[in-house]
């Protein structure tokens, strides 16, 4: 989270943070879920997902590629076979714990209010985004949920989920958490390989309902500070006959890039009448940056 305080005022407010996170969590009753059973998958996929470890990123040391791809490997088996049953709450941190160079991990790829940056830890964005994209598409509610700045930052290399459904982290009073209102028990199934990080989403039985997450009114618009992406990701539910029971707004983002607009595969529209900047995200709290 970017500041202008002096490093030891940026610490003790870190610091006031976490304390002050730890104090709720402990007057609060919330069922925290914390039962893992890695190797008893649940009988029924909900869905999967994979999302590519490294990226050749214009700008971007590969050191904190590999650095990202040792702290993804140490945090994912303490997410893996994570079990959610009903009236439960995931919390990442809660599970993941502390994640500094005392317990392996290596300086990583981050985002930071402008650009690319680099922490201790760095990746475990992209491991929420995993979790939330699976979360996406189960009944599943998403309770905590912060997004990154306004800004586009990378131009698409083979994406494969639309762009505005990212999250931000920053440990542990930034977090992702998920609560189950259903009368179905979830499971989280996580693993790295060599390349990519890969979920699974479980359940103990058929969900009556699918998913489906639909990026609309994608627009690349030309304005006065430069040129901004715009669009809107809608959750649809359907039943089993295919007809559609309900849509959600889960996104509507205004980002300025920060890449050469040259790389926009596009046309690019002159201003239009879109209002407002930054991403709103329905039922969320207040953008922030990990």
């Amino acid at each position: 989270m970017g500041c202008e305080w002096s490093p030891l005022t940026y610490r003790i407010s870190v610091a006031t943070g976490c304390l002050v996170r730890r104090l709720r969590d402990a007057a609060s009753r919330t069922d925290f879920a914390s039962e893992r059973q890695p190797d008893q998958p649940l009988p029924v996929l909900v869905y999967e997902h994979q999302s590519l470890i490294r990226r050749k990123l214009a700008g971007v040391d590969m050191d904190l590629q590999e650095g990202k791809a040792i702290n993804l490997a140490l945090a994912a088996p303490k997410v893996n076979g994570v079990i959610l049953r009903p009236g439960q709450t995931l919390s990442f941190w809660r599970l993941i714990g502390r994640h500094g160079a005392k317990d392996g991990y290596q300086l990583g790829l981050t985002i930071g209010p402008g650009g690319p940056a680099q922490d201790i830890g760095g990746g475990m964005c992209q491991f929420t985004n995993l979790l939330h994209w699976l979360v996406l598409h189960s009944p599943l509610t998403v309770t905590e949920y912060h997004h990154h700045n306004s800004v586009d930052l990378f131009p698409d290399f083979d994406r494969q989920v639309p762009f505005g459904v990212g999250t931000s982290i920053a440990y542990n009073y930034i977090d992702y958490r998920v609560t189950n209102p259903t009368d179905t028990t979830f499971q989280f199934l996580v693993h790295t390989t060599d390349t990519h990080l890969v979920g699974e989403l479980r359940a103990n039985a058929e969900l009556p309902h699918r998913y489906n997450v639909e990026e609309r009114e994608a627009r690349f618009v030309r304005c006065p500070d430069g040129v901004h992406r715009r669009n809107a990701v809608y959750r649809v539910t359907t039943c089993a006959s295919g007809a559609t029971v309900a849509e959600e707004l889960v996104a509507r983002a205004d980002a300025k890039i920060m890449y050469d607009e040259s790389l926009v595969t596009v046309p690019i529209l002159a201003a239009d009448a879109a209002r407002g900047h930054g991403v709103k995200v329905v039922g969320a709290a207040d953008t922030q940056t990990g």
